[in-house]
């Protein structure tokens, strides 16, 4: 018998999922892996080193929902100079009583989408309240999405974006203005500039070297750091880790992949045990977050299957109920 399979693409994508659903979709995805209700392997990565790029390999089972599938992307950092975006992939989602797949949708805004959507649970959840300045390090796919989602969770006066080229923000800020709670006071700034009295703080660069001095840091800033995601590269110095109250994805994630916590471990200079919480358990209420106004909070994230898979859930079933999409038989 042929298998109907739907085919989403970006548009689908965009039309059937919006950020706060994203974020709710967050919220029972990390809640799930915290409580031990979700399969998800540390995903498998390939370095396709003739062409600058990884080829990553993730999938994820979330028990508590019965979300079942894989998604292949690619990060290929050099696809900036070649007009191409950076991150590309698709994710297949499984019907998990059969096994059999289901849907095969876009995945390089879908990524965006969910990451950012982390960050907006995480400054949901150890932000101050009245945060309202935003420096955003980045100006790719990932920090338009980064922006909505800090957006979304907190009322923002001002953003301030850096990047290597100054042509790249002001594309970006050109990009974003008008839309729905993004503030009429966005400049691009220097990295000392855009921290000074900065309430949240968003790395989502493809960095290797720390892109900002802790020092820089304002008491009470949060910090949610999504750009690296191997051993060997980091976005955060040594300072900014100190400093900080220090919350995870996944601490089994994080170490094995976040060169951010990983390079000052291995210098001795900080160490596992330090980290505070998964995300998902500030979640479920097993972990407090923010503790003082004053205390420096970071997220670290270097991205989890069950965050697509959640977020692939979401759209899917509003795509079955939209008619999005394209069926064809297998």
């Amino acid at each position: 018998m042929p298998l109907p399979l739907r085919i989403l693409s970006e548009r689908d994508v965009r039309q059937a999922v919006t950020m706060p659903e994203a974020i709710e979709a967050m919220r029972l995805a990390f809640g799930q892996l915290s409580a031990g209700e979700a399969v998800a392997p540390v995903r498998t990565a390939i370095a396709v080193e003739r062409h600058g790029g990884t080829a990553l390999f993730m999938p994820a089972y979330l028990k508590g929902s019965d979300g079942l599938g894989a998604k292949l992307v690619s990060v290929f950092a050099e696809n900036v100079d070649r007009g191409l975006p950076t991150i590309a992939g698709v994710l297949v989602m499984e019907d998990a009583a059969t096994g059999r797949p289901i849907a095969v949708i876009e995945a390089g805004y879908l990524t965006a989408l969910r990451t950012g959507a982390a960050s907006g649970l995480a400054t949901a959840l150890l932000a101050r309240p009245e945060a309202s300045v935003l420096a955003l390090f980045g100006a790719g796919a990932q920090a338009r999405t980064q922006l909505q989602a800090v957006a979304a969770v907190r009322t923002l006066r001002e953003v301030r974006v850096v990047t290597r080229d100054p042509a790249h923000a002001a594309a970006f800020i050109e990009a974003v203005r008008g839309q729905p709670g993004i503030p009429e006071h966005l400049v691009a700034s220097s990295p000392d500039e855009a921290l000074h009295g900065a309430d949240v703080v968003v790395t989502a660069t493809t960095a290797t070297t720390p892109v900002f001095a802790g020092e820089a840091l304002a008491a009470g800033a949060h910090v949610n750091a999504i750009g690296s995601h191997t051993a060997q590269a980091r976005e955060l110095d040594e300072t900014t880790v100190l400093r900080s109250q220090v919350v995870v994805d996944s601490r089994a994630a994080c170490l094995q992949e976040a060169g951010d916590l990983l390079l000052p471990i291995q210098a001795g200079r900080w160490s596992a045990e330090r980290i505070h919480a998964e995300l998902g358990e500030i979640v479920l209420g097993r972990a407090t977050g923010r503790t003082s106004s004053g205390e420096v909070t970071l997220f670290k994230s270097v991205g989890l299957a069950v965050q697509d898979i959640a977020v692939g859930q979401v759209v899917l079933r509003k795509a079955e109920a939209l008619g999005l999409g394209r069926l064809v038989e297998l």
